[in-house]
């Protein structure tokens, strides 16, 4: 549901027949899961879980969408979803972007359950591209002429990775929740995505 709110709301100057089906398919989905209502366990494990990712390029102006969860048991406890603010040349560059527009989240949560005498014993972020994960934990070990101009993100990730306030761990797609955030997924992995965001039985 949350990327096709943002996509409407662009729409509404010069609205089409299909943006019209799309709203009445939202309602319509609304109306459906008005019920539904969002639970939140803690697993006992102390790990805040971050689950980013991006869409490349999915935008008219060619802009990639930033989507991310975050969880520490079931049921998700945010998930921003947000288009990003630059054009990136790649898939991994778009994750790298992704995961600084979630940084001032993910480090944020941390400190606010600590200071709340919360003993948090990890911060992983998962993201899904091997690529920007090198890029991520290595920094300019890993960087070359493409990723250049993006040093100041990743030296900023890297730098709070080696402070150990978080860090950085593979998740395959087909496990990446925050999917729902920036594409429109439909059957059963929408539904399943949806169960466990909302922690449904």
């Amino acid at each position: 549901m949350q990327p096709t709110i943002p996509f409407l709301c662009s729409r509404v100057k010069e609205p089409t027949e299909e943006d019209w089906l799309k709203l009445k398919r939202l309602l319509k989905f609304i109306k459906g899961t008005i019920n539904d209502v969002l639970t939140l366990e803690a697993d006992g494990t102390n790990i805040i879980k971050w689950h980013v990712d991006a869409a490349f390029a999915v935008h008219e102006d060619y802009k990639s969408h930033t989507g991310a969860t975050m969880t520490m048991g079931k049921g998700v406890i945010q998930a921003p979803s947000k288009k990003q603010k630059l054009v990136t040349r790649s898939s991994t560059e778009a994750e790298l972007v992704a995961t600084d527009d979630v940084m001032s989240q993910v480090l944020w949560s941390r400190m606010f359950l600590e200071e709340q005498g919360y003993n948090v014993k990890e911060n992983i972020v998962y993201q899904d591209n091997k690529s920007a994960i090198l890029l991520e934990t290595n920094g300019k070990a890993s960087s070359g002429k493409r990723t250049r101009h993006l040093n100041i993100r990743y030296f900023f990730i890297t730098d709070q990775i080696s402070k150990g306030m978080m860090k950085i761990e593979y998740c395959p797609t087909d496990s990446m929740t925050s999917d729902t955030l920036m594409k429109p997924l439909q059957g059963k992995k929408y539904t399943g995505f949806r169960k466990e965001m909302m922690n449904l039985p």
